[in-house]
């Protein structure tokens, strides 16, 4: 199975750079046949990336949610138009499905973040926490028996 693991964030606004800090740890220990992405935001061009993967997991970093982090399933929308700075998970989706005629099933970690000050480059000590948490459990996903999307992965 082709996972692939797509973060986005800008990692000197403080906690945004959630997505690309998991992003660098997973890529020290990702198992066989998981690719990393990551970038400042989502991209009409991965679409053409998500097509070539059997599942994906977008990860970015939330404001909101009481827990150190949510993973919930992302539904593909048929959207009539993009715009270069606001690309959603699930206009990537049906973009792809689309264009490339694959359904790709897809969940979203999101981690909670606390500050989101611009030109700082740490994380908070609880985000920094939050990351720990939900690198550990998106590692335990990945070296599982059973692909995560496809064995009905339950949130933490």
């Amino acid at each position: 199975m082709r996972i692939l693991v797509l973060a986005w964030g800008n990692p000197a606004r403080q906690d945004d750079g959630l997505g690309p800090a998991l992003a660098a740890a997973l890529e020290e220990r990702a198992p066989a046949g998981v690719t990393i992405s990551c970038d400042y935001q989502l991209q009409m061009e991965d679409a053409v990336v998500i097509s070539q993967h059997d599942l994906v997991v977008f990860v970015d970093a939330s404001t909101q949610g009481d827990h150190p982090f949510e993973f919930q399933p992302v539904q593909p929308v048929q959207q009539a138009s993009f715009s270069s700075h606001s690309v959603s998970a699930a206009a990537l989706l049906g973009l792809s499905e689309r264009c490339f005629e694959r359904r790709v099933p897809a969940w979203l970690l999101a981690i909670r973040g606390y500050r989101f000050e611009p030109f700082i480059e740490d994380l908070t000590p609880q985000a920094q926490d939050n990351l720990h948490a939900a690198l550990a459990f998106l590692d335990q996903q990945l070296r599982g028996d059973a692909p995560l999307a496809l064995a009905g992965a339950e949130r933490p």
